[in-house]
């Protein structure tokens, strides 16, 4: 969840009233959001352990106390003070939500922008417009200003890769705009973050300096973005004059300052979508500080070709309201409350989806409210969505606890309650359980146990050699826990186990209709170090798993194991196992183990009729021991948990 942080004084000026801490917590609470902190400046940097900062630096921080919002990661209306207050005024009946009003055109030239659609169509192929006539800025509606664009840029824009906003002194450029893609070094202007010293930079330099300069490591993490692509986008007025080279910088000329009075809004995206909601948001959140409140002047967005013919067109902002609806009895249900359905329209305008009305409905669901859905509510989608801010409106305080109607009895999945089961009775044996990491070095998957590397789940771009598959066996995981593990006592034997999920290649058996190519199998796998090999330990873990899943010895196995005592243990009936000697070669973790000291565990079940091998045990190669360091001769045994259910 995003968090804003506002400072009271501010706040509480733009809600009109003061409340205490506890006052405002409940608030939140009741509308949806949480108060997760109440700090300051002073505060803040004086628990970091990241800043340090001398006494003199800390003294000069502000005590003004500070609200930390966590607010729903879908409400972007609510990611600056602006829309916080806004929000909650409405919410305890203060005003009436807000109605947007798209002006008239001014002057064309300013609302026109071109875009050179063959160009651009490889980079970011999609801009928006909007201009604010009439603003009033001081401080801290500049500060807030500037907040949201990067509250924004963190959340819906996904680090400026979707979309990059551009906002602009529109009397110090000259329109009509266009949106172009050009050469890096055929870009050239003074960046607003070289303004003082009137630095001039091409595209390429550009990027090269924002990539080293410790000064501008803020902007460090945008530059990959259009760093190697052959051209780079650039928004320009009438003159050539640089606007912005998103979604990296603006141009130092158009920069907003304390006396702007008409602002240039861009947003230049890869998806026209979220392009819109962005320039939605920001105009509905700063369009109340314009000489006629909540106006916004529309700009026309022209596609030309090659031949500079207008192939498309649109006007933005779109600012659109819309109609939604949901039955009464859904809303009444899902909630678990008794409304009726006039009072249930009124609710609606505590949350913003006012106005709403009743339509009449003969059918099941019976009345059905329609509520009319703002440009800043973009979250609302479903009748769930409809149904959840009702909820809100009403109170959940005021929500009567009930017991279910509905009888069902919740479980596990039986994979997971025998994984939980066996590892009770696996610790009992004197098994410690381990949990490893899911991902490895193609070494310590393959060529470190004496296998031949196979196809695997791999990654695109790993962090370093030791994450560069997903584990086909869980046996490298425990084999590195030894080798972590010197400093402990071998001498009466080390014991440990994991079960867990590998992911195996899987180009047959797909329940969805995208083929991904792989699949999970739990596995369980164990180890046993120590003075001996303790190959008769493994062994008789292997029948004690055996024995708690009730799956029967064969008989040949039983007459060859030397113990002719017959015990009443509770079987399946058609379920019997038995194991045979790994031949070296048989299977590609044969190399894994002593030649002569290994073993296949063979399975009969009812379903299947002829035996399988559903794992394996013995005694671990030397050369394997050796290349993950363990100085003690090991044992380990490996196999998969869901072909015994």
């Amino acid at each position: 969840m995003p968090t804003v942080s506002v400072e009271r004084a501010a706040l509480f000026a733009h809600i009109g009233r003061t409340f205490t801490d506890e006052e405002f917590d409940e608030l939140c609470f009741e509308f949806g959001v949480e108060l997760d902190e109440i700090t300051s400046e002073r505060e803040e940097a004086t628990k970091s352990s990241t800043v340090k900062l001398n006494k003199q630096q800390i003294a000069a921080l502000s005590e003004e106390v500070i609200y930390k919002i966590d607010v729903p990661a879908n409400r972007y209306d609510l990611l600056c003070i602006e829309g916080i207050s806004r929000s909650l005024r409405v919410f305890l009946g203060e005003m009436e939500a807000p109605t947007y009003e798209i002006l008239k055109t001014s002057d064309e030239k300013s609302s026109t922008m071109t875009v050179i659609q063959s160009s651009t169509a490889s980079i970011r192929p999609f801009v928006v417009c909007a201009i604010l006539r009439d603003v009033t800025f001081d401080p801290a509606r500049y500060k807030s200003f500037i907040e949201l664009q990067d509250q924004l840029h963190r959340n819906l824009c996904r680090q400026r890769t979707l979309v990059a906003i551009g906002t602009h002194d529109l009397d110090s450029v000259k329109g009509p705009f266009v949106y172009d893609a050009r050469s890096p070094k055929d870009i050239k202007f003074v960046p607003l973050t070289h303004t003082d010293e009137e630095r001039e930079f091409d595209g390429a330099s550009l990027m090269e300096h924002y990539e080293t300069d410790a000064s501008c490591k803020h902007l460090k993490p945008y530059v990959p973005i259009i760093k190697d692509s052959p051209l780079y986008p650039v928004v320009l007025d009438s003159e050539e004059t640089v606007l912005s080279l998103p979604p990296i910088i603006n141009g130092s000329k158009s920069r907003i300052t304390l006396d702007t009075k008409n602002v240039f809004i861009e947003c230049t995206a890869t998806d026209l979508t979220k392009a819109n909601i962005v320039l939605d948001t920001v105009v509905a959140m700063f369009s109340e500080y314009a000489a006629r409140p909540f106006s916004v002047e529309p700009v026309t967005v022209s596609y030309v070709n090659d031949a500079k013919e207008v192939v498309k067109s649109y006007v933005s902002p779109q600012m659109y309201t819309r109609k939604e609806t949901a039955s009464v009895k859904f809303v009444n249900s899902l909630i678990g409350i008794d409304v009726d359905p006039e009072p249930m329209a009124q609710l609606c305008n505590k949350i913003q989806l006012g106005p709403a009305r009743i339509v009449p409905e003969d059918g099941e669901d019976g009345p059905i409210l329609e509520v009319t859905v703002p440009p800043t509510r973009s979250d609302i989608l479903h009748a769930v969505d409809i149904a959840e801010d009702i909820g809100i409106s009403y109170g959940y305080n005021n929500i009567v606890k009930t017991v279910p109607q509905t009888c069902t009895v919740g479980g596990e999945q039986p994979l997971n309650q025998l994984g939980d089961l066996l590892r009770e009775e696996i610790g009992r044996a004197g098994y410690v359980e381990v949990l490893t990491h899911g991902l490895c070095s193609i070494k310590d998957n393959f060529t470190a146990l004496g296998r031949p590397i196979t196809e695997a789940v791999s990654l695109s771009n790993p962090a370093n050699v030791e994450y560069q598959v997903v584990r086909t066996t869980l046996l490298p995981g425990l084999l590195k826990t030894l080798q972590h593990n010197k400093s402990m006592s071998f001498t009466g034997g080390f014991k440990l186990f994991e079960i867990s999920d590998v992911v195996l290649p899987d180009k047959e058996h797909v329940v969805t209709e995208t083929i991904v190519g792989a699949k999970n199998a739990r596995r369980v796998c164990a180890t046993y170090a120590g003075p001996t090999s303790g190959f008769e330990i493994i062994h008789g873990l292997v029948d004690r798993i055996m024995t708690l899943c009730e799956v029967a010895p064969e008989e040949e196995y039983v007459s060859s194991s030397g113990n002719k005592t017959d015990k009443l243990v509770h079987c399946k009936e058609g379920w019997f196992y038995t194991i045979r000697e790994l031949k070296q070669g048989a299977s590609d973790c044969a190399g894994t183990y002593f030649p002569g000291r290994a073993a296949e565990i063979l399975l009969t079940s009812p379903s299947g009729g002829e035996r399988v091998v559903i794992g394996t045990f013995g005694i671990l190669h030397p050369e394997v021991l050796a290349n993950f360091d363990i100085n003690y001769p090991t044992s380990a045994v490996e196999l998969d948990l869901e072909a015994l259910l």
